[in-house]
């Protein structure tokens, strides 16, 4: 009886976890990916949940001016790299990270943080930080209903872009060799 019963726990068990991955997909913030490949073959590849719009006012509201956020939804928007790279000036060597953004009308900061498999919130992972960098801001030309995370590759760098209702949030990132 005691067997079948820890047989049961653990089938059980497996197929809870085996449901809540595969439902990350049905989720109101599907998971999302941009990925940039350099030159060498190394490659930067950005895991992140994309929220929707939904006729919210964002930046300034849903999310804060001033405050740590998330730069996405659920899970801590992970950046995963096997190459030594440069984010905006600052070094930031191959390896696993997340990264959260601080997000203001007119800059924002994107940190890079050495902490790896958080909620995303709350942040309080300042001593686990490796980087903070200044982003520059622009409108959007139209209204960008899901939050976007992209890699525009710009010879032998690639250009982060953090685009969402209005604004969009831009580093460059290189590869050091």
């Amino acid at each position: 009886m005691r067997k079948s019963l820890i047989f049961l726990t653990s089938l059980l068990l497996a197929f809870t976890t085996l449901g809540s991955a595969q439902d990350k997909g049905k989720r109101p913030s599907p998971p999302a990916q941009a990925q940039c490949k350099f030159s060498d073959g190394k490659t930067l590849t950005i895991n992140y949940s994309s929220p929707r719009a939904k006729g919210r006012k964002i930046f300034g509201d849903l999310v804060p001016y001033g405050q740590v956020w998330r730069t996405g939804a659920n899970e801590a928007t992970t950046f995963v790299t096997d190459a030594n790279l440069s984010v905006g000036a600052k070094d930031v060597p191959a390896g696993s990270y997340t990264i959260f953004t601080v997000p203001n009308a007119d800059k924002w900061t994107l940190i890079v943080n050495k902490k790896t498999g958080e909620w995303g919130i709350p942040y309080k992972y300042e001593a686990d930080e490796l980087v903070r960098t200044d982003m520059k801001v622009s409108s959007t030309p139209s209204a960008v209903e899901n939050f976007t995370i992209a890699l525009a590759p710009m010879g032998g760098s690639c250009t982060l872009n953090i685009s969402w209702e209005n604004t969009q949030a831009s580093v460059s990132i290189s590869e050091k060799k």
